[in-house]
């Protein structure tokens, strides 16, 4: 599926599961079994009084890019799988002003994930971390790193 297909399909599913992911209108840039690269643009909607993205753009951008991958493999795996973050720890570096690119590189640890889950039928956790960047202005140079701890439980 092209880019733009998957982001008018994430776009579909902020506006009927979770509104705010539709509202601050994330692009999906790369998506594979490894990697998924977002990005939020920087705009009256997303940004701060600092004119700098708000963190709360910023939160709505480390759960895209580390859930995307856990949703779509959940969904080739046919089983049910429940999906959700249980704590999130954010470490802000520089303002990010422009817009924002988050990366999380976690793939293969959430595909063992979900088979260790189906297996067993407990919850398994783990760690993803998301990299915030913004390539416009400071290139490959992390504005922010996010750690969130993705909870999966098969039924």
């Amino acid at each position: 599926m092209s880019n733009w297909k998957s982001t008018l399909g994430l776009w579909a599913f902020g506006l009927t599961k979770i509104p705010l992911i539709a509202f601050v209108r994330p692009t999906i840039i790369r998506k594979n079994a490894k990697t998924c690269e977002i990005k939020i643009p920087l705009n009256y909607w997303t940004k701060n009084h600092l004119k700098s993205m708000y963190f709360g753009a910023l939160a709505i951008g480390a759960d895209v890019a580390g859930g995307l991958i856990a949703m779509e493999m959940i969904g080739k795996s046919k089983k049910k799988v429940q999906l959700v973050f249980k704590d999130f720890d954010a470490k802000f570096l520089k303002r990010p002003e422009a817009d924002v690119h988050f990366t999380c590189h976690d793939g293969e640890m959430i595909r063992k994930q979900i088979q260790e889950t189906i297996k067993t039928k407990k919850r398994v956790n783990r760690l993803l971390t998301i990299t915030a960047t913004t390539p416009k202005i400071s290139g490959d140079e992390a504005v922010a790193e996010f750690k969130l701890n993705l909870s999966l439980k098969a039924k």
